[in-house]
Formats: C-alpha cells, structure tokens, sequence
C-alpha cells in the first residue's frame, strides 16, 4: 500500500485539515482531523504489535463495526501491522459471520459489533466460538501517547484483507486481497478518476464492502478529503430498516462531492428529480446535493435501465456506472467525465486487460488479482493456466473498447422452445417502468418467462400487473416478454431477504417463494 503510505506521510504537513465527519443525529456531530486519525491509528498499530504473536505467520483479525471513525482508525492500523484484516457484515447471520472468522485470533468492535458477536454466539448453532474481541474508542485512543504510523510490513505479495463475497451456499467465500494489487488497483483508478472528486465522500453502504473500502477510504484519502458517515442510529443501504428516502435526505444535508450508489439509490435519486418542475439545474442540486454542483456519482453491483441514467442526464446528473469483482480486488472498468460512454460499464482500467471467450464470457488478467480463495465453493472463479480469470459474466465490447456486461452465465436462462435469454437485460428494461423497483426473471425450462416485481409504494398491485402487461407488449419481443407476473409491494424487510445490499436478486430464494405462492393459487383453485 505504498500509494496509501506516501499519502498519509504527507499528511503530517497539514494535521488540522478535516478527514472524517460523521453527521448529526441522536448525538452532535463528530469532526476529527488528519492528525487526531492517524494519532488513534498509531495508537491501536502500537498496541497490536505490543500484544499480539506476530512472527513468521501473520495475524488474522476481524473487523466487526459500524461505519465510524473507529472502522478507519482499525483499518489503518491493520493495514501498517501487516496483519490479515477480515471485515465482517454486521447484517449476517451468525452460521455466515462464523465462517468468515474462523481462524480469527482476534475481533477489533465497536458497540454494535460487540452486541452482533454476542447475538451471532447466542444463536451459533455448532458451537463455534467466536475470537476474543478489543474494543476500539477512538477517543481512548487519543489519549495514548502520540507517535507515527509506520507500515511495517510492506511486502506487495502479502495477504491484507480476506472479502466476503456469496457462494453457492449461506457460507461466504473469502476472496484473498493482495496488498501490492490492492495499490495497482488505487493507482489505476487514480489516474482514471481526476483529482478533487472526492473532496467530501458520503458512506451510504456498509465498509464490509470491498468497493466501498476503496472509493469511502482509499480514493477519499488520497484525494485529500473527508469521509462523511451517516448518523450512527440510521441504517445504511443493506441493513434492515434501510430506505432510500431517509439516505436521500443525509445526502441533501452532506454536502458531498463524491459517493458510490447502489441501483435502487440511482432510481431514488431519479424520482426526486422529477419531484419538482421547472427547476433549474443549480437549485435541483442545493435542494438533492446540498451544494450548487451534482456529487460524482458512481454505480454498480447490478445493471441500472439505461433509460434511468439518461433520464437523469437531462437533468443534469451523470452516474457513472462500473464493472468489478471481489477476484480483481474491486473494479475492472469504469466509465469517468472524461471517459464515458452511455450505455456501458466503462473501459478496463489501464492495469487490466479483457477478451471475451468464445460463447461471450468476459475474461480479466491484471497485477490486482486476488491470491485465491480461503476455502473451496463450487462457485469459486476459474483462474486458467495462463492467468486468465474467467468472471462468469456474459459482455461485449465495442470498436472504442467500452464494455457492456449483460449478466451472469450461469443465470442465463434456455426456455422449452430453446431460447437463449439474459434474465438481466430484461429485468433492466423492465426497470424502467415507475413504478418497478426491481424485477427479477425466471424461465429456464419454461415455456414463458415468470417475472417477480417489487411495486413503489402508491401504486396497486392490480395497476402495478397493468403496467408491467403494458409495458411487455410494446417494449419487449415474444422471447424476452414476461407472461407469468407477480407483483409484492416494497418493504424494507423484503429487500432484507431477498436483495443483497447491492442490488442483487436472491434467485433462489426468490423463486422458491414464487414456487409457494404458485401451489398455494393452484390449491386454492382446485378447493
């Protein structure tokens, strides 16, 4: 993380500058600076090294805390130990967090970590204990004496972190993150992004999340600007209880720059455009971004319908939609204000390179490959004997090298009549009805497409299958049509068990319920 190290050396210069905020709720706001971060950083690093066995083999460590200060003070500080940093969901289940810990000499928490560890032991159902846990205050840190950070390890090949990303069962495979293609990754995505961007950075995601990691801290870091954290009591995007109405409202009041959206933020931010008419492009962005200018907004995780993201550029805010997998340390291609093209995911990062196979899968080499997995998973990504990582998504690119992603292979759907469809290709044209926030389509084996649409609130679910029925017959050929439609109506619990906290469907799960609904409508039928 050399990139990272300079970065912070040079903050020495300037300790009073702003690093991190964190607005105001139940609590005041919270301001600390440059020199007061790296201070409770140096302060934890010291205290780790003091105490713990480091020697031939490194430590691994959980991280189990909310967005805060206290999230980046440990990370800073197990990123300059040198030890295996293992950052866990606090929305998981307790069989998911175990896991992922196993092996964990240590957890770093903080309140609500410290409450998840003990609700995850109390309903372990294996017996597996978790690790011993270390409370992190960031104020108890600023009271110890004060001394520089230094990065005792810095080996490139090193392990840094160990992500969580799905498998093919509840148990999360860890993706193994170099430390050396953890700094490839940041010094491409610099010299793709210009400078000043991230002067003030808002966290709606959890930090769990690799790509949240690098653009909340990384790029925020290097760009020189600060972090803003949500109150503590709101629930981040993911978490139970999450709304987008509610995130939309801290934007207005943070002022930021820079954030990365997950699609159903994108499609939020879309409906509070269009709530007010006539209104100039400097007043849309006081009233959305606090500011006279619109934040650089990044998106990814899942496909956004292209007729949302030019809805909003003739408002005047671009969302500049990416391409990554944990595999790759995060991002392969991104498209950027001096590097974009509608409709696409971007251009590789100049770190990576791409071809697609044969039957269209998109294949990745880069120096920001990941060092394999931590456990097996019949889902694992295939590095092939020339480094080639085969993602398993389905893309195309075009004569200027932009990339376009349309799915996951192995969702690919075969109908009975022998049709090749990409559930989502059509899942985002479907998207773009207003009153859909998400559809998720079935149909392998099937003679017509079965659809599963989650309705805005204020549309009914009989006008809601209207639409959607509508919408079908004149936007959508005979092959990619949806025939067989459910509609539920959106709910934070629902996203809970259904979504991941990108956007993803649960396909899985999903389908088995629409298998319920299904026999329970047939059995009802035949009373």
């Amino acid at each position: 993380m050399k990139q990272l190290e300079a970065r912070l050396a040079a903050y020495a210069a300037s300790p009073d500058e702003p690093m991190i905020e964190v607005q105001a709720g139940a609590q005041p706001a919270r301001h600390y600076s440059r020199g007061q971060m790296l201070h409770a950083a140096a302060a934890l690093a010291a205290w780790l090294t003091a105490s713990l066995p480091f020697g031939a083999r490194p430590m691994k460590i959980g991280l189990v805390m909310q967005n805060s200060p206290e999230w980046v003070a440990a990370d800073l500080a197990l990123l300059a130990t040198g030890a295996i940093e293992v950052p866990v969901p606090l929305a998981f289940a307790a069989p998911q967090a175990m896991h992922l810990l196993q092996g964990a000499e240590l957890c770093l928490v903080d309140a609500r970590g410290a409450a998840r560890l003990d609700a995850w032991l109390a309903t372990a159902a294996d017996g597996r204990q978790p690790p011993p846990m270390l409370r992190v205050d960031i104020d108890r840190l600023l009271a110890e004496p004060e001394r520089a950070l230094r990065f005792d390890d810095t080996d490139p090949g090193r392990i840094a972190k160990i992500i969580h990303t799905s498998g093919t069962t509840s148990a999360p495979k860890g993706v193994m993150i170099r430390a050396g293609g953890l700094d490839d990754l940041l010094g491409s995505l610099r010299r793709r992004i210009a400078g000043g961007h991230f002067g003030r950075y808002l966290s709606v995601v959890p930090l769990s999340l690799l790509i949240e990691q690098v653009t909340a801290v990384y790029m925020t870091l290097l760009d020189g600007g600060t972090l803003v954290f949500t109150p503590p009591e709101l629930p981040l995007l993911g978490e139970s209880g999450a709304t987008t109405r509610r995130m939309l409202e801290q934007l207005a009041r943070s002022r930021a720059t820079a954030l990365t959206f997950p699609p159903a933020m994108v499609e939020a931010l879309l409906a509070a455009c269009r709530a007010v008419a006539g209104e100039s492009e400097a007043a849309r962005s006081l009233r959305l971004f606090g500011c006279p200018q619109a934040a650089f907004i990044a998106c990814g995780g899942a496909p956004t319908a292209p007729a949302v993201l030019a809805e909003l550029r003739g408002y005047g805010v671009s969302v500049f939609e990416g391409y990554g997998l944990s595999e790759n340390s995060s991002v392969v291609a991104w498209n950027s204000p001096d590097c974009f093209k509608p409709g696409t995911v971007g251009r590789p990062l100049d770190h990576v390179q791409v071809r697609l196979a044969e039957d269209g899968e998109l294949l990745v080499k880069s120096t920001s490959m990941f060092a394999g997995y931590a456990g097996t998973d019949p889902s694992s990504c295939e590095v092939d004997a020339e480094g080639w990582l085969h993602t398993g998504d389905m893309a195309e690119m075009d004569g200027d090298g932009f990339l376009r992603v349309f799915g996951r292979k192995k969702n690919l759907i075969i109908t009975a009549n022998g049709r090749n469809v990409s559930p989502e290709w059509v899942e985002s044209r479907y998207k773009s009805i207003d009153c859909v926030e998400q559809a998720v389509v079935f149909g392998e084996g099937l003679a017509e497409l079965q659809g599963y649409f989650v309705i805005a609130p204020g549309t009914s679910m009989e006008a809601a299958e209207r639409q959607v029925r509508a919408f079908g017959r004149a936007q959508l050929s005979d092959v990619e049509r949806v025939d067989g439609i459910v509609c539920v109506p959106s709910s934070a619990g629902l996203y809970a068990d259904f979504f991941t906290v990108t956007g993803r469907p649960k396909r899985g799960a999903i389908w088995e319920r629409m298998r319920v609904a299904h026999a329970a409508c047939e059995e009802q039928e035949h009373v």
